[in-house]
């Protein structure tokens, strides 16, 4: 696994706006159906902002991306919230990335996919059977996890067979209800749903390529244990030390390593 230290946000964004604008366009030019999982929360959006000026200029058609998203927020009722819920991640990709393209470009929502709650595994075979993701973008919880593949005791689970998780529903980390409460709701615990559907481990890891972004001072507790080099279920995101092409890259400025 590579580790890459950039100047700040900025850098960051414009950095991997730039490289996911050549996996999607070096794809779709030969033809090829191209298949990105895509994050959401703050790190990601000023990057999904240049990428959408990107793409605009390029004129390039879309019509063979499809984008999978990590994770939903769950309801009271046990189904997705609507995409009108304020903290629904269906809104925010609208709002930072899908409503800012070009339709011109011909990139359509059925080619917007994310986990269902009602079939959680239905989002594994869907992935699968559209030939995997060729690129998986990721975010780093606070408590180490990715997507919202939350920290499970290796009492209760083995690392192999954490591994193999599917994508599913997850009761949410009390420390990821603080730090979502505090960065998107106004610090309201109120406000934020307790349960989300989640894109599985497995699915993850058999993405090929993945980069994780960090730029909060808080990420690098998290950061300094995968640099340990163990590999636990505790820390979700030292997982990535098992995968052949993945890039962790951080923001010297905020994160102390």
């Amino acid at each position: 696994m590579k580790w890459i230290k950039v100047s700040n946000y900025d850098e960051m964004s414009e950095r991997i706006a730039q490289h996911l604008f050549r996996v999607i366009t070096e794809g779709v030019c030969y033809g090829r159906t191209v298949n990105i999982g895509l994050a959401t929360g703050i790190t990601m959006i000023k990057l999904y902002g240049i990428l959408a000026r990107m793409l605009n200029a390029s004129g390039i058609g879309l019509s063979k991306l499809s984008t999978f998203n990590l994770d939903e927020y769950v309801g009271e009722d046990g189904r997705n919230v609507s995409p009108t819920h304020p903290l629904s991640y269906r809104r925010y990709m609208d709002e930072k990335l899908f409503n800012l393209l070009d339709p011109r470009l011909g990139f359509k929502s059925n080619q917007m996919h994310f986990p269902d709650a009602s079939e959680p595994a239905k989002y594994d075979l869907e992935i699968s059977v559209s030939g995997g993701l060729d690129f998986q973008l990721l975010g780093l919880g606070f408590n180490g996890h990715i997507a919202f593949n939350e920290p499970i005791c290796e009492k209760k689970i083995s690392a192999d067979e954490f591994a193999r998780l599917p994508s599913h529903l997850v009761e949410l980390d009390g420390l990821t209800l603080q730090t979502n409460a505090r960065l998107t709701a106004g610090s309201d615990l109120r406000k934020v749903p307790c349960k989300a559907v989640t894109m599985g481990m497995s699915t993850i890891l058999k993405a090929r390529e993945i980069l994780l972004l960090a730029c909060f001072p808080e990420q690098a507790v998290p950061l300094l244990k995968i640099k340990s080099g163990t590999i636990t279920p505790e820390l979700p995101a030292s997982f990535l030390l098992r995968h052949q092409n993945a890039e962790i890259i951080y923001t010297e400025d905020t994160v102390k390593l």
